[in-house]
């Protein structure tokens, strides 16, 4: 029998690093990211959880048994003064499993409980399941740019939901 999934909101030791591998193994495995991208998401992240603020952040966790297996984060100090949605991964035996998308929910009721009005994201084309959500929460691409910064050509995209 499976574990039960939990979700927890909020830092957890050992956080940080597991959320760091579980990006830096999914994209380097299955879209040959190298390690600047691997260290951008260590520092941005451990940047992010040094001023974490849990009135306006969120930091979600999910969890089988005592091991993360996805993450989900918003920024309250993103951009043009929008929330910013980072850090949305899933171990690749819980995709498909709905994680995802109870993630995305409680990311979206918090957002909207601390008053937020709106919340942009950054993706790339090619992250099918990802998108699906992006689309569902009624997320737009607003911009669109190539980019290599992380190895192969990405076609970047920036989306804006309005909350």
């Amino acid at each position: 029998m499976a574990e039960e999934l939990t979700i927890t909101r909020g830092f957890a030791p050992g956080a940080i690093g597991r959320v760091v591998e579980i990006h830096g193994r999914y994209y380097a495995n299955e879209w040959g990211f190298g390690s600047q991208f691997e260290t951008e998401v260590a520092t941005e992240l451990a940047d992010f959880i040094n001023r974490y603020d849990p009135a306006k952040d969120g930091f979600w966790l999910a969890w089988r048994g005592d091991r993360i297996t996805a993450s989900l984060t918003l920024d309250h100090a993103g951009d043009d003064g929008m929330a910013r949605v980072r850090w949305f991964v899933a171990e690749p035996e819980m995709q498909g499993s709905g994680v995802g998308g109870k993630l995305f929910d409680q990311l979206l009721a918090f957002a909207r409980e601390t008053g937020q009005n709106a919340a942009y994201l950054w993706t790339f084309k090619g992250l099918t399941a990802a998108r699906k959500l992006y689309d569902r929460a009624g997320f737009v691409v607003t911009e669109e740019c190539e980019e290599n910064d992380w190895g192969p050509v990405i076609t970047a995209q920036r989306m804006i939901v309005r909350l």
